[in-house]
């Protein structure tokens, strides 16, 4: 196990490097403030109405970096430093969401196919690290790989929804650097500001979906080293 416990950490080290320097760009480009005076509601709301969407709501959340978007109910969820300040990352973040509103407003197959994996990669999650730590005892003790190739299975399944997470993300982050460049609803030192705030925030998902690649190809070398053993 010392090989998984090196991967993790290296993910996790490159994780922590990468979602510190978000956050420091995001408090950097929070300096940057809009010459429009516009909230970050304001800009989702205008960015939905450009759009044709009068069916979604756009609300507060608390806490930070919580910013979503809910097909279920249709809202556009800001934290508080997005939906009531006026700078550049809460234009970035706030188009952003509304960006995947417009890919639900759409029909963009590849939110479609993403939403459709949800129920399983929730199964999935609950249930793979459990029944990988079982394979890996139950091989270590009788050479017998099938619960691990199971859990193996089920740990795949949340790494290709990591991966299929990529497009969607920098789909809705180019829908919404298009609209805030076409609508001109920011200065050009703005949308650099905001182009680069996205940029930092899709690398959060590149780096955890390579991490969990590197997991689960480590999980298939086990599985296959063990039934060579046999």
């Amino acid at each position: 196990m010392t090989g998984y416990y090196i991967i993790i950490g290296l993910f996790m080290l490159i994780s922590w490097f990468v979602g510190n320097k978000l956050k420091s760009k995001f408090r950097h480009y929070s300096k940057v403030f809009l010459a429009n005076g516009m909230s970050g509601r304001e800009i989702a709301e205008k960015m939905l109405a450009d759009n044709g969407i009068n069916d979604v709501r756009v609300i507060s959340t608390p806490g930070q970096l919580t910013d979503h978007y809910n097909p279920a109910d249709k809202t556009v969820n800001l934290s508080d430093v997005v939906y009531n300040e006026r700078n550049a990352a809460a234009a970035a973040v706030a188009a952003h969401e509304v960006g995947h509103a417009v890919q639900h407003a759409v029909g963009y197959n590849m939110l479609q196919f993403r939403s459709k994996m949800v129920p399983m990669v929730n199964l999935a999650s609950r249930l793979n690290q459990w029944i990988l730590m079982l394979g890996l005892i139950v091989m270590a003790s009788s050479k017998n790989a099938t619960l691990l190739w199971i859990g193996i299975f089920l740990f795949a399944v949340t790494t290709a929804f990591a991966f299929i997470t990529l497009p969607v993300e920098y789909d809705a982050s180019n829908r919404a650097l298009a609209w805030l460049k076409g609508s001109n609803m920011v200065l050009p030192n703005e949308y650099d500001g905001a182009k680069d705030s996205l940029k930092w925030a899709a690398r959060t998902y590149v780096v955890a979906a390579i991490g969990s690649l590197a997991q689960l190809l480590y999980f298939v070398m086990m599985a296959m080293g063990g039934r060579k053993s046999e």
